[in-house]
């Protein structure tokens, strides 16, 4: 029996196991490789956890967390699906390999609705992190458990202070005692996906500058060469957000070019001061781990974009790709010729990604004086476009929905396969009511640029809104994929569970979103946005007294933000103070109609004040009955 206030906990063996280099594999074959790993589950996996006692705690795309009575049985099974795996892949080319790590930890752990939480939990998935691709990590507990009652060893890896983890922990691996083991954990060699003649990833560039500000420089420079090279058509390049996941880590290049199922890696550094900089960079062919090409560019600012062009044909060159003259043209063909406007444009692109009102403000400011340097700038006009979508959400008469769309117009004029272009788009017909125009652009900015952020959160807006909560879902999850740090895409998944009545998935992202949020407000305490938003999510898990208090600081940092007044109206909602929820939905209509039922009924608990008098008087205000 359940008592209410009491909190379930258990001793448990965890088992935490996710693919390697999965976003690579999705990106080459979606569906081939969904197609295998389910296979692999059925016909692997779910059997050996089977026979070795587990239980299957949750599944999320490429993660599985399964929980064990006996720590003997965790091991057991862990090394019976590695060695499993490893003679489903003989046979198949190495980028076609499906690999998994794992992590095992012997921890105590809260029990909720079947799902489990806690430190035992997280330090299951840091030891996963830790496990070589075929490979298994556990904690020094699992090892004293296990001793030599199965037929592996173990290997000490020292201490490793984990990541939110207050006290150090001493790693091992396990030896299977099987030399295909070692064999696929160290490739001697890269092999190239089916369909691309050559392949290569990106690592992002270290910024060497003194000052850590100048990161958005050297985040930009990296995504350029990344464009660049994508042009190429005999070219396989690791999307953004694939790579990106390297940032800060030192990183083995082979084992790198083995997760990312590459041949080359190209990495560097950047070093700007002043008008002038210093770029690094060096090519390296996996397979052999020799360098293929290195050089170092110290040169006048100005000179940036014949840089960026230096390196995109040294790599050419080495590979001894034949560009097709579409290719060479398009390589050539520079965004902007002004190195101010560039400077510009990275930095209001830092800023937006930010999406809060003081930061979309200054962003909007940045992509102003980028085009106002150089007036056919197009990413700029496309900037422009989308920060002034976003800040309708607090200034909705500001921003007429006219001079959004003749901005998008402009950036499509200039380069009329610009997704963020069609993106922005999309978003101001969205506003205006024109749905099948506005989905159309945002279809055409998904068929550009699958990758891109935007276009995959705002699409996945646009079908909520529809009530497609179940297609909704696919944008949303990519979106979060791409974007880490992205705490907005789980609250729309939140959102979507609870319309859809899936309350197991509705926790499972929200616990999610407030783990995000309060990344974010560690790293910018001054900004509204991850507390409110974090309020909503801890709302729907009932954690009430939490929710008030992170309320609270939204309001108190910016107590006129609209959106966070929205918010908190749905916190209130969801917890059954309708009257206060009603005093801030009467502020917040009159000044954003954008803010009404669609999205109320998607945060909040609209069954609680559906009848309230002071409600109908809102929608009658509406005009529209609130039916957007």
């Amino acid at each position: 029996m359940k008592i209410e206030g009491f909190l379930e906990r258990r001793l448990t063996a965890i088992l935490a196991a996710d693919v390697v280099g999965y976003s690579r594999l999705m990106g080459t074959d979606e569906a081939g490789t969904l197609a295998a790993l389910k296979r692999h589950r059925r016909e692997l996996l779910e059997p050996k956890i089977a026979e070795h006692k587990g239980r299957i705690v949750k599944l999320a795309g490429d993660s599985m967390l399964v929980e064990f009575s006996s720590v003997v049985n965790a091991v057991a099974c862990a090394a019976a699906i590695q060695r499993g795996m490893l003679a489903r892949n003989e046979g198949l080319p190495r980028s076609r390999y499906i690999e998994l790590r794992i992590g095992i930890h012997l921890g105590d752990v809260i029990v909720e609705d079947g799902d489990i939480f806690g430190d035992g939990v997280n330090v299951a998935a840091r030891l996963e992190g830790l496990a070589d691709p075929s490979g298994i990590a556990v904690s020094a507990s699992v090892r004293d458990h296990v001793g030599s009652r199965l037929d592996v060893g173990f290997i000490d890896k020292g201490e490793y202070s984990l990541k939110n983890i207050a006290s150090t922990i001493r790693v091992y691996t396990v030896s299977l005692g099987d030399d295909s083991v070692s064999k696929h954990a160290e490739p001697s060699d890269v092999s190239v996906d089916r369909g691309y003649e050559l392949s290569i990833a990106v690592l992002p560039f270290t910024n060497m500058s003194q000052d850590p500000e100048q990161e958005y420089f050297s985040d930009g420079i990296t995504e350029d060469i990344i464009t660049d090279l994508s042009k190429i058509s005999r070219l396989h390049v690791v999307a953004r957000n694939t790579v990106f996941t390297y940032k800060g880590r030192a990183v083995k290049v082979k084992q790198a070019a083995h997760e990312l199922g590459v041949r080359f890696i190209l990495e560097g550094s950047v070093r700007k001061v002043g008008e002038r900089v210093r770029i690094t960079g060096q090519l390296i062919d996996a397979q052999t781990g020799g360098h293929l090409w290195a050089d170092r560019y110290d040169r006048d600012l100005t000179d940036i974009f014949a840089i960026q062009d230096e390196i995109t044909h040294a790599i050419v060159d080495q590979l001894k790709i034949k560009l097709l003259p579409g290719e060479k043209k398009a390589i050539e063909s520079d965004p902007t010729t002004s190195v101010e406007a560039y400077t510009y444009y990275l930095r209001g692109r830092q800023f937006s990604r930010t999406w809060t009102r003081s930061y979309l403000l200054l962003a909007r400011r940045m992509f102003l004086k980028a085009v106002e340097l150089d007036p056919n700038y197009a990413r700029a006009y496309a900037g422009i476009a989308e920060c002034e979508c976003a800040i309708r959400d607090w200034h909705e008469k500001d921003f007429p929905l006219e001079s959004i769309l003749e901005m998008s117009a402009r950036a499509l004029a200039l380069d009329p396969n610009l997704a963020e272009a069609h993106a922005s788009r999309g978003l101001a017909l969205n506003h205006e009511g024109q749905t099948e125009e506005a989905g159309r652009e945002f279809r055409q900015a998904l068929a550009l640029d699958p990758s891109l952020y935007e276009a995959n959160l705002y699409y996945g807006r646009f079908l909520f809104a529809q009530g497609r909560f179940q297609e909704a879902i696919g944008f949303f999850e990519r979106a979060a994929e791409i974007r880490p740090d992205d705490y907005f895409s789980p609250m729309h998944l939140m959102g979507c569970y609870f319309s859809l009545g899936m309350d197991a998935e509705r926790r499972r992202w929200a616990r999610i979103g407030i783990e995000r949020a309060q990344r974010a407000l560690e790293r910018h305490p001054e900004n509204a946005s991850p507390a409110h938003r974090g309020a909503l999510a801890l709302a729907h898990l009932g954690e009430v007294e939490r929710a008030k208090e992170w309320v609270a600081r939204a309001l108190a940092i910016d107590p006129d933000d609209v959106v966070a007044q929205y918010n908190a109206a749905c916190v209130y909602s969801l917890l059954g103070e309708s009257e206060r929820a009603l005093d801030l939905l009467e502020i917040v209509v009159p000044q954003s109609s954008s803010y009404h039922l669609l999205w109320f009924n998607q945060d909040a608990d609209l069954d609680a004040i559906r009848d309230h008098p002071r409600f109908r008087a809102l929608l009658d205000a509406l005009g529209d009955g609130g039916t957007r």
